[in-house]
């Protein structure tokens, strides 16, 4: 028998609308947000990519509800298989790296440990070596940059890497790689 969260997103489409009414019914109801995350990660080709979707909304409105949840995020990123769950979830990890470097985010970096930042440094390498869309690289790109600024051997590692790729990959793949490689 469905639950009420998965009848909700059984009904959501690539549409925006509907992604952002799930959305707002999980950030009213807060409880339900660890049933969202263990939907993204179960092997549901109907419901997982949708709650991955959501998650992505969600996080975008309200991070810290992830914040007690991210042992079990993080360490699940890597079963992800479906590009259209793959790509949310990527954003996600992006949206928090961007809040760990903010100066004033204090809580994001007292939840994001060392084991948890290495964790996903190596998923985002595994992103971006991988064959996945290139939304998806893209924020691997960004996110391995971001983590770059605390763990310094990761430069000489991105680096080579865009190098290589650079001239198999679409324009939008040059844009960012050039963009990061200026960066660094």
């Amino acid at each position: 028998m469905k639950t009420n969260l998965e009848k909700k997103l059984s009904y959501v489409s690539g549409y925006r609308k509907y992604r952002i009414e799930v959305a707002e019914y999980i950030l009213l109801n807060k409880e339900e947000f660890p049933t969202l995350l263990n939907l993204c990660f179960l092997d549901n080709k109907e419901i997982s990519h949708k709650a991955c979707w959501i998650t992505e909304f969600v996080c975008k409105s309200n991070l810290t509800m992830l914040f007690p949840e991210l042992n079990y995020f993080i360490k699940n990123l890597a079963s992800l298989t479906n590009d259209s769950s793959i790509r949310p979830m990527a954003k996600v990890c992006e949206i928090l790296c961007e809040s760990y470097f903010q100066k004033k985010n204090k809580e994001s970096i007292s939840y994001l440990t060392e084991p948890l930042l290495e964790k996903l440094i190596e998923i985002n390498f595994d992103w971006l070596i991988s064959d996945v869309k290139v939304a998806t690289k893209a924020y691997a790109m960004r996110n391995l940059y971001l983590l770059g600024k605390k763990f310094d051997w990761i430069y000489p590692e991105l680096k080579p890497i865009l190098l290589k790729d650079i001239p198999d990959h679409s324009a939008a793949y040059k844009a960012r790689a050039k963009h990061i490689l200026d960066k660094i």
